[in-house]
């Protein structure tokens, strides 16, 4: 009864936190598709300061902003986005809104998550956490932002050079470019917390620095199934666009761990 009472503790608090979430994220999301930002100039002297306002819209909202501007920033000149279904641009719309919400929410969720886990972890555990937190979290916003702002912009140029070499239209269906822009961004933000993970598992012991270089070919490996399975196109171009740079992280992550692993035994041959 003991273990029961105590893995019902768990799922309580679990409950309790999931809830805190969802009572943040659930407004966010709510204000994303529906309302949009009306942007307005505010002179303070003789700066004019760009501003927005919110003002409630159900159709152009926020979501449908950052669409238009992801498909001005991304697509090549000429290319024309097409509704294939009727409710396609409303699944990009939520779409678009969902991912928002939890990249806006997610210093509220890592907080609640933390909380979470927090009893539980030992002392040393509680320091790498608070050690890798700002790391991780830079590394990831670093990868998502140049998945966006400059891989994706030219992964879509090679693929249309291909489109434009059979001589066929530069045409692309609304679903297909959102889920294309998002998994491949939130890809390359997944791939860079990749030497946080290597160094975190030797730093709590749990893999040796020696693993990582004796197993480089299944890494290698890895890294080439995992840009296949989240790239949405069957080119093969994404997918090593997605596992060359993981494989680069891997091996710094490898270095990382090996550097670590020295510095400690210097010290402890010291002492």
């Amino acid at each position: 009864m003991r273990d029961l009472d105590r893995i019902l503790s768990v799922l309580s608090e679990a409950r309790r936190r999931l809830v805190r979430i969802a009572v943040v994220l659930g407004p966010l999301f709510g204000f994303l598709v529906t309302f949009r930002l009306q942007p307005v100039l505010v002179r303070v002297g003789p700066l004019s300061l760009p501003l927005a306002y919110p003002v409630p819209n159900l159709f152009d909202n926020v979501t449908a902003q950052v669409f238009r501007a992801l498909a001005a920033w991304t697509l090549p000149p000429g290319v024309v986005l097409i509704n294939f279904h009727v409710g396609d641009s409303v699944v990009a719309q939520l779409e678009i809104g969902a991912i928002l919400t939890v990249i806006l929410g997610m210093p509220w969720i890592v907080h609640e998550v933390g909380a979470f886990l927090l009893p539980a972890l030992r002392h040393n555990e509680r320091e790498l956490l608070a050690r890798v937190g700002i790391p991780a979290t830079l590394l990831f916003a670093t990868g998502t932002l140049l998945g966006l702002l400059f891989l994706t912009p030219l992964t879509f140029r090679l693929l249309f050079e291909y489109v434009a070499a059979l001589g066929l239209a530069p045409v692309l269906g609304v679903q297909d470019f959102v889920s294309f822009v998002l998994l491949y961004s939130l890809a390359f933000g997944i791939v860079f917390e990749l030497p946080v993970f290597v160094y975190t598992l030797t730093r709590l012991g749990l893999v040796k620095a020696s693993a990582w270089r004796k197993h480089w070919r299944a890494a290698v490996l890895g890294a080439l199934f995992f840009g296949m399975i989240v790239t949405p196109d069957n080119s093969g171009i994404t997918m090593l666009l997605i596992a060359l740079p993981m494989i680069g992280l891997y091996l710094g992550g490898a270095w990382s761990a090996q550097r670590w692993e020295r510095s400690r035994a210097r010290a402890a041959a010291g002492g």
